[in-house]
């Protein structure tokens, strides 16, 4: 591929591992300057870094929760700072924890969908003017295969993957005027290094691919989604499951 992404930044929120870190590698191969974001592991996102300055590209690593309006605030800035604009922002950053509804508290609940949608609602607010100056901004939201088709022991994670999509098209409306273009990726089952046992919806889960995805296959939809082939694209969920999940 071509460095179609070249002089354009971009934001990539959870980006330290996993389908956030092949995501800003595969930005950053075209072309693009990336902030590469996480809450709290500095090691993991200074790896990435290193990575795609190891191919020739650009990149900073930003601490930050997403879920917290000043500390978007200051990646927003850190990343104009250093880069002097945003083209791009991608809402990867997610908290997936399992737990039986009986026992899932209001707390259980907050801090799942506070990260996963109030933190794509914040960014999306802190970045808009920016993007707004790019004439060809972009927005990718990363939803999730159980989002459209429900999963045991997850609603605080399947209602906050579900807000997504509405907030993806919601503001694909507000944000056409500007010319960012506003996007989601459902990723199906992906073979990712989990801290904490396998979903139990990914076990009874089978794809028509016969094998889970790779995060390369989920960056590539997002670097296209973000890209100039794909500026008459807007308000859509794309799903990239091997068939899992045909809607």
């Amino acid at each position: 591929m071509t460095k179609e992404l070249s002089g354009r930044v971009a934001i990539v929120t959870g980006a330290g591992k996993n389908i956030g870190r092949a995501i800003a590698l595969a930005l950053a191969d075209g072309g693009a300057k990336v902030a590469v974001n996480g809450r709290s592991n500095r090691g993991n996102l200074d790896a990435v870094v290193s990575e795609i300055a190891s191919k020739g590209g650009e990149a900073i690593a930003v601490l930050a929760d997403v879920s917290d309006e000043a500390s978007v605030a200051r990646l927003v800035a850190a990343t104009v700072d250093r880069f002097g604009r945003i083209d791009i922002l991608v809402n990867n950053a997610a908290a997936r924890p399992e737990k039986p509804f009986a026992e899932l508290t209001y707390a259980d609940f907050r801090a799942v969908t506070s990260v996963i949608l109030d933190g794509a609602f914040l960014t999306a607010r802190a970045a808009f003017p920016h993007l707004e100056r790019s004439g060809e901004g972009a927005i990718v939201n990363l939803g999730g295969m159980a989002a459209h088709t429900g999963a045991k022991g997850r609603p605080h994670v399947i209602a906050a993957k579900a807000g997504l999509v509405g907030l993806t098209r919601a503001l694909a409306h507000d944000f056409a005027a500007a010319k960012v273009t506003v996007n989601c990726v459902s990723p199906g089952i992906i073979a990712t290094v989990r801290e904490g046992p396998v979903p139990q919806h990914h076990m009874q889960a089978k794809t028509l691919a016969g094998r889970q995805g790779l995060p390369e296959e989920i960056a590539a939809a997002v670097r296209f989604l973000v890209g100039p082939g794909a500026r008459y694209i807007t308000g859509q969920t794309l799903h990239v499951n091997g068939g899992t999940f045909l809607p």
